[in-house]
C-alpha cells in the first residue's frame, strides 16, 4: 500500500517523518505531555531526536472545596531532547503555508 502526500509517494506512514525532518514538529506523548521543536532524527520505533523544543505537561487538579478540574499547564524549553518511540501518540509537522500543524 502506498500513501500520496503532495506531490510525493510514501511506501510507509513513518516515512512522512523523512518530509520532516529539520523542519518544526508537534508531537503528542503519553502523560499529558506536548512536545513542538525541530526533528532531527528518528527510527522504526518512533524515536525521535528534536531541538529547539517546548514541552507542555498539562496537569488535572481537583478543588476540593468545589469539586471542580483545574488544569494547569506547566511549559519548559529544552534544547535538545531524545523521545522514546513507546510513549510517542502523534507527530504532526508544521504547515509551512499557514503556521499551523496538520
Amino acid at each position: 500500500m502506498s500513501f500520496t502526500v503532495g506531490k510525493g509517494q510514501l511506501e510507509e506512514p513513518v516515512e512522512l517523518l523523512r518530509i520532516a525532518l529539520d523542519e518544526r514538529v508537534f508531537v503528542k506523548l503519553k502523560g499529558d505531555r506536548e512536545l513542538v521543536g525541530t526533528l532531527h532524527a528518528y527510527d522504526q520505533h518512533l524515536n525521535l531526536i528534536i531541538s529547539d523544543a517546548e514541552e507542555t505537561l498539562q496537569k488535572a487538579e481537583l478543588d476540593e472545596e468545589t469539586y471542580e478540574q483545574i488544569v494547569r499547564q506547566e511549559r519548559r524549553k529544552l534544547q535538545l531532547v531524545y523521545v522514546r518511540g513507546d510513549t510517542v501518540f502523534l507527530v504532526s509537522p508544521l504547515l509551512r503555508h499557514t503556521g499551523t500543524f496538520l
